[in-house]
């Protein structure tokens, strides 16, 4: 599990491509202390794990499955992604739940400043917008923003001077593909209430009430 507090970036120093498979070597930007064969290491978002690894040096390997639902396939030598290690035990908390399953990819639409930040907005596909609320929570190449705006094809979040500078969203344009991960938690409440719905009669009510909601620990 991650939080989507990006650590640093990390230059991808090879990427050699194997079909529509490849194994990227990447060296974090920044100290990164005792890795481990076989650990979890998010890569602008995507969840990969250390095959081989050196002194500030580590190749993972993403599938073909990995490739296709991602913006990894862009990623050339010389470019620079966002790093993220997995959570250990009794880290603090300070992003929000990132599993590291990218849901789609969006679309940087506009950048607009306000003050010292930026307004991004980005388009997706609407199958993924009754995951994203005002205020909530959203991953965007690992980043854990908060959405300000939303609708069902689009959400905008404010970048502070921190995260541009720490973070490759400097480098976003628009046209710029970006890794998506909407709020888990969002996903399997839908998965939970489905059962207790039913959307076979029109005129049917669902069952879901505020009762119900606290009854199960809603």
């Amino acid at each position: 599990m991650f939080t989507g507090l990006v650590q640093g970036t990390g230059r991808i120093d090879a990427a050699e491509n194997r079909g529509a498979e490849t194994r990227f070597r990447i060296t974090p930007q920044f100290h990164m202390e005792d890795i481990e064969h076989g650990e979890s290491i998010a890569v602008n978002g995507v969840c990969l794990t250390v095959e081989t690894f050196g002194d500030n040096w580590f190749t993972a390997y993403a599938s073909r499955e990995t490739m296709t639902v991602t913006n990894l396939g862009g990623l050339r030598v010389g470019s620079v992604a966002n790093l993220e290690r997995a959570m250990r035990m009794g880290d603090r908390f300070g992003g929000h739940i990132v599993s590291g399953h990218v849901d789609c990819v969006a679309e940087v639409a506009s950048i607009n400043p306000a003050g010292e930040s930026r307004i991004y907005r980005l388009a997706f596909s609407a199958d993924h917008g009754r995951y994203v609320i005002p205020k909530g929570s959203v991953a965007l190449d690992g980043i854990s923003l908060t959405v300000n705006a939303c609708a069902p094809t689009w959400l905008e979040v404010n970048i502070i001077p921190e995260t541009q500078s720490s973070t490759t969203i400097s480098g976003w344009t628009p046209g710029t593909r970006v890794n998506m991960e909407t709020d888990v938690i969002g996903k399997y409440v839908e998965r939970m209430v489905t059962p207790w719905t039913t959307r076979e009669e029109p005129e049917s009510q669902s069952r879901i009430t505020m009762e119900f909601l606290a009854r199960n620990g809603f």
